[in-house]
């Protein structure tokens, strides 16, 4: 019937809780938030685990815990690692 698949890179909206990923492009347009992002080390090769959902998406670069629009994390796209 069906062949099983594994994804594996979407966008960082669409990581469970937990996950990890490497960040392999972004596609964010405004060059402000983009310039703000890298200079909160959140860049490409960079690697980013979601922490948090609902009510805002927290991601963990690093040490640091940063609290990311929706829109934004529809732009970012990683490659899952596996734990």
């Amino acid at each position: 019937m069906f062949t099983p698949f594994s994804v594996y890179g979407c966008s960082l909206e669409l990581l469970q809780i937990g996950e990890k990923g490497i960040i392999i492009y972004c596609k964010i347009k405004d060059d402000i938030v983009l310039k703000k992002l890298k200079s909160l080390g959140v860049a490409t090769g960079t690697i980013i685990t979601l922490e948090q959902q609902f009510p805002s998406l927290i991601v963990k670069v690093g040490k640091i815990l940063l609290d990311v629009e929706k829109e934004v994390a529809r732009a970012i796209y990683v490659r899952i690692l596996k734990n």
